[in-house]
């Protein structure tokens, strides 16, 4: 006998292969184009595949993690682990996937309640009220962001902005978000980080320093009437965030006034110190009255 005929008699057609992993040949050619699981050997007249038996319990795992949804990369990253690190990654996998469904839940509820045609219930347990904001100088940065990046971006351009504050006289007043336009998951805004500033020349010297390294740049916040509802670290979340929004904007309509600029968020506390249960942002739009406005 021969080595050929060694190697081939511990060979498994496609067929038997795919019946001792409990899989379907089609999956298995996909395994194969999608790089997953290449066959052992694969005849290059007929272009028949083989498998070796040692390769069932990979076949396995391919399938049972596509079953996770997990992406393809992921899934490869996974199966050329080992042990703790596969699990790991797993894990690491796994904490996202469910982040992501709590979300879509609680997306799916508010969804639920506007349909239903709940909203007014959804808005009445938002406290809506009004202030007046003094004209302040902003450092600031504007960037086109869609909305699952807005918990990295926001932190971190404040983070930046904070700090040059500190060279421009330190930090005169909460530090806010404006939306010039629609931010979600296929519109990117764009949004602007602002930190209010005492020293607007030495905001601009430190911006012109920085370059285009952040897009820093310095203005004047005009004096405005806002109207707002306080919220805490957990309705900053989004979709509970929106209900807020829409809060404020069905108060203003009720009382014949007229939005005057872009929504906003204020953070007034410190993040990072606060419970789910704190108060830690104010959600504002500008306002001015109309002509017709009642409000008191």
């Amino acid at each position: 006998m021969t080595e050929d005929d060694r190697v081939d008699k511990d060979l498994l057609t496609i067929g038997a292969f795919a019946s001792r992993a409990r899989l379907s040949a089609k999956a298995l050619r996909l395994y194969d184009r999608l790089g997953l699981l290449l066959p052992a050997y694969v005849d290059e007249v007929s272009g028949y595949r083989y498998y070796r038996a040692e390769q069932i319990e990979r076949a396995r795992l391919v399938a049972l993690l596509r079953q996770l949804d997990m992406p393809l990369a992921r899934i490869a990253d996974v199966v050329e682990a080992r042990g703790a690190d596969a699990a790991a990654l797993l894990a690491a996998y796994w904490d996202g996937a469910e982040a992501r469904f709590a979300s879509q839940r609680a997306l799916a509820d508010y969804l639920r309640g506007r349909l239903s045609g709940r909203s007014s219930e959804m808005y009445e347990k938002f406290a809506v009220e009004t202030a007046e904001v003094p004209e302040h100088v902003v450092l600031t940065e504007k960037r086109h962001v869609l909305a699952p990046e807005l918990p990295v971006w926001i932190p971190g351009s404040l983070g930046r902005l904070e700090e040059g504050a500190r060279e421009a006289g330190g930090v005169t007043g909460p530090p806010f978000v404006v939306y010039h336009a629609e931010v979600g998951v296929e519109s990117d805004g764009p949004a602007e980080a602002c930190v209010p500033v005492a020293d607007e020349a030495a905001a601009r010297a430190w911006a012109q320093r920085q370059g285009r390294a952040t897009g820093a740049e310095v203005r004047v916040e005009p004096a405005r009437h806002i109207a707002y509802v306080r919220i805490s670290k957990a309705q900053v979340a989004h979709p509970q965030i929106l209900a807020a929004f829409e809060a404020v904007e069905s108060w203003v309509t009720e009382r014949g006034l007229s939005v005057d600029g872009p929504c906003r968020e204020i953070y007034f506390a410190d993040w990072d110190a606060a419970g789910p249960e704190d108060a830690v942002c104010d959600v504002a739009f500008p306002v001015k009255r109309s002509d017709r406005s009642d409000a008191k």
